[in-house]
């Protein structure tokens, strides 16, 4: 039986009013002209509305940054480009999870700083969608987390097939954001959460 709107909005609601936000590898090193053609110009912003409420609200922010071992990454640490970006740098109270693969929880104290905060429920918002924002909500839905992705608070770059064939970053993004929703995440936008 399919939900109302209306019924989703509220389970949602309800659900960002304990969650924890986590913000993924928001740093200078996406901007790199390598990274190639973006969708969602509106991300960034997007990101720091739903910093904005959290931090109004009082609840748990979680910044995720990605420090490379790949030699030739733009994640790279002693590089600007693991600076985060403007629209999300953590304040001092906020916690910092370094991670080295795509996964955030790998390797990581994610899932145990967001089970002593009592967090049973995640918000995930950054970059990119079809890499480390997928690969965390995966997880996150796995470990048994009631796990929503921000859709136009994340975004992806164009990608080529393993026969060439190029696809959009629109494409990529929505394709990732459908892999998520329902068996890992509730897929929502950043007016469903503020």
């Amino acid at each position: 039986m399919k939900q109302t709107m209306d019924a989703v909005r509220k389970r949602v609601g309800y659900a960002a009013a304990s969650a924890a936000l986590v913000v993924i590898d928001v740093q200078k090193a996406i901007d790199h002209p390598s990274w190639g053609r973006r969708n969602n110009p509106r991300a960034e912003a997007n990101i720091a509305r739903l910093l904005a409420a959290w931090r109004k609200s009082g609840r748990t922010v979680i910044h995720v940054r990605h420090h490379s071992r790949e030699p030739n990454s733009t994640y790279r640490p002693g590089q600007p480009g693991c600076d985060f970006k403007e629209c999300a740098i953590p304040l001092p109270d906020e916690a910092v999870v370094t991670k080295h693969v795509c996964n955030a929880f790998i390797g990581t104290d994610l899932e145990q700083r967001l089970r002593e905060g009592g967090h049973s429920a995640v918000v995930v918002a950054g970059v990119i969608t079809n890499n480390s924002v997928e690969a965390t909500v995966r997880m996150a839905g796995n470990l048994g987390f009631d796990t929503y992705v921000v859709s136009d608070a994340a975004f992806t770059f164009d990608r080529k097939a393993l026969d060439g064939t190029p696809h959009s970053a629109e494409d990529v993004h929505a394709h990732s954001l459908a892999n998520m929703q329902g068996e890992y995440a509730t897929v929502v936008e950043t007016a469903a959460l503020r």
